[in-house]
């Protein structure tokens, strides 16, 4: 009886743990601090290596917030990530898609200026077009790309 009373204990102690610091990995959006870290990131020219991630990582919370089954609010969703990850393939092959850049730019608009969101999710989005409207205009300096 001692034996699994200390078992549950130690499996409990050890599941909550597990959970505290998964949570405390995964910091909230609605952090102020993430938008802080946000913003220091996007200072420095290391988010250039990792702009497409960052916009798909925006994308994918944003679609965990989407507010009931929402179909034209997911169906957006889902066509700016195809669209981005046409343009994360045309980088990684080193090839400049001016059209494929438009075509994500396009889609990201329709969801910030047609999807229900909150106005944090909306600004984070609209940074996110920003960001992609510098790749547009001044991509020949993204190195050898």
């Amino acid at each position: 009886m001692k034996h699994i009373l200390l078992r549950t204990i130690a499996g409990t102690g050890l599941m909550l743990f597990g959970l505290t610091a998964s949570m405390q990995a995964q910091r909230p959006r609605d952090d102020d601090a993430y938008h802080r870290d946000r913003d220091d990131y996007y200072r420095g020219d290391q988010w250039r290596a990792r702009m497409f991630d960052h916009i798909r990582d925006d994308l994918n919370h944003v679609q965990t917030t989407v507010f009931g089954n929402i179909s034209g609010d997911e169906y957006r969703l889902d066509r700016a990530k195809q669209e981005l990850g046409e343009l994360q393939r045309a980088y990684a092959e080193h090839r400049y898609d001016e059209r494929a850049v438009d075509d994500v730019i396009n889609a990201l608009q329709r969801v910030v200026s047609d999807n229900r969101l909150n106005g944090r999710d909306r600004d984070i989005l609209t940074d996110d077009l920003t960001r992609l409207r510098q790749y547009r205009e001044r991509h020949n300096e993204w190195g050898a790309r």
